[in-house]
């Protein structure tokens, strides 16, 4: 456009003179797009090119586009762009399909009947593990689990399901089954030996089974020394008004702060807290439950995700200060009524 303009100025200011005519003046769309002229006076038995001084016109079409003309660049074009449009505002990330949504229910993490308390002693105290107990007078609770495995995000589903087919392909349908029952076998194998670091009985003997989870348990050895008083192991909880039941792995003090801790295993680095997918919602499940549960004298608003590593690299812990789990506990609500929704269109068409 620059150019154009440069060359519209100065046809404007020139005087062409063609051979035995009088002066003629060029427009600015003559120069720029047809060659078209505005003359002052015009010979019929000439054509409008045929006026024009052919060599004249050349020299000064190259004059204006030749190398002597500063060329734009990405910054200059940014600048032009700034002073026609204004500054750049960048849009704020979308938060998710529930932005926007209200909650129909929404439940607090905290309940304000129950106050933190750290007494009795507690090193004098023995970790809680409360078995799950079924109320056959009241409605089938519903585990965390399973609300989040039929609630799952289409892209998580996606991902899921290309690397079930791709280990599938690796492996062929047998071998993928016995691949997962392993790995199941090997994470139930790391739990039992948590349990038994927290809560030791006489037999320390290891066997053929605890050497196949000896990586796990290497990778988690930092962590462990950040761990104090265990208040709960491996203990049901129950949230009554809201209907769903879960099974804590850990509750215990990290770093000075009281925490629901998740241990994971896996065999792929998941270096952030994004990478756990749904695992800080089930904490944060947890945390509501206990919160009001009255078999837990205490609340907690703090979590812990242990992502543990068969090849026994340094596990990555990833702790959830209240702010994160509150975040992650209305996310559950949501998963939580869509769960109930779908239920309910069952219980409809049946």
């Amino acid at each position: 456009m620059k150019i154009c303009q440069l060359i519209s100025k100065t046809l404007h200011d020139r005087l062409w003179r063609p051979s035995g005519g009088r002066p003629v003046q060029i427009s600015v769309s003559a120069a720029c797009f047809s060659g078209s002229c505005l003359w002052n006076s015009r010979k019929k038995n000439l054509s409008q090119y045929e006026m024009v001084n052919q060599e004249e016109y050349s020299l000064l079409v190259r004059s204006v586009v030749s190398s002597k003309l500063c060329p734009q660049t990405p910054t200059s074009l940014a600048e032009e762009d700034g002073q026609l449009y204004g500054p750049i505002v960048k849009s704020k990330p979308v938060k998710g399909k529930h932005s926007g949504r209200v909650l129909r229910n929404a439940f607090p993490l905290m309940s304000h009947s129950k106050v933190f308390n750290h007494s009795p002693e507690p090193s004098l105290v023995t970790p809680l593990k409360i078995a799950l107990h079924k109320d056959p007078s009241k409605l089938e609770m519903v585990s965390v689990t399973r609300i989040l495995q039929e609630t799952m995000p289409a892209d998580q589903a996606f991902y899921l399901e290309r690397w079930r087919k791709k280990m599938i392909d690796q492996l062929g349908e047998d071998g993928f089954e016995n691949y997962t029952r392993s790995l199941f076998r090997q994470g139930k194998l790391f739990h039992g030996a948590l349990e038994e670091i927290f809560m030791p009985t006489e037999s320390q003997e290891a066997d053929e089974e605890e050497v196949q989870i000896s990586g796990y348990i290497e990778s988690v050895q930092h962590v462990l020394k950040d761990i104090g008083h265990v208040y709960a192991i491996e203990s049901a909880v129950q949230h009554h008004s809201l209907n769903y039941v879960g099974l804590v792995d850990c509750i215990a003090e990290y770093r000075g702060n009281l925490c629901v801790i998740e241990w994971k295993t896996s065999e792929k680095q998941k270096p952030s807290l994004r990478n756990t997918f749904d695992n800080p919602l089930q904490v944060a499940a947890y945390m509501g439950a206990i919160n009001n549960d009255d078999k837990y004298g205490f609340t907690v608003e703090n979590g812990l995700i242990v992502i543990a590593y068969k090849d026994g690299s340094p596990a990555h812990p990833h702790y959830m200060n209240t702010e994160v789990s509150r975040e992650h506990w209305t996310k559950w609500l949501f998963r939580l009524e869509e769960y109930m929704d779908k239920k309910d269109k069952i219980i409809v068409k049946s």
